[in-house]
């Protein structure tokens, strides 16, 4: 499955979760209930998956994490905020770039139009 058809799945499940759940809650309920979904539509998913930083060469000691990791290709990133900030994108492509993935979705639960609030960040390696 390539990204394109694995952003399209996660998409829908993203739209039954908001649909189910509507806006305002923890992003610890929204990543519970997409984690449940997006398995449930049989999707191999990874939640608060390690990522290893290394600078100048090194391993850093950090416990760092992604959200979602889904199919090992496309990395999840939740919010639950009252706005979407160019922080939060260029937030996700770092990750993209820390890890080589091409494909992010950043995701607000907290409004009232999630259609404007799932942004696509492509990583261009």
């Amino acid at each position: 499955m390539n990204e394109d058809e694995i952003t399209y799945k996660i998409r829908g499940a993203i739209f039954k979760v908001y649909n189910e759940l509507g806006p305002g809650l923890l992003e610890s309920v929204y990543e519970a209930a997409l984690l449940y979904q997006l398995r449930k539509d049989g999707l191999y998913v990874e939640s608060q998956k390690r990522l290893d930083v290394y600078f100048d060469g090194n391993l850093l000691p950090v416990d760092f994490r992604l959200d979602i990791v889904v199919e090992d290709k496309v990395i999840i990133e939740l919010k639950s905020v009252e706005m979407l900030k160019d922080v939060h994108k260029k937030q996700l492509l770092t990750y993209l770039k820390i890890s080589g993935r091409k494909i992010g979705l950043l995701v607000n639960f907290n409004t009232t139009d999630l259609t404007k609030d799932i942004v696509r960040i492509v990583n261009g390696l």
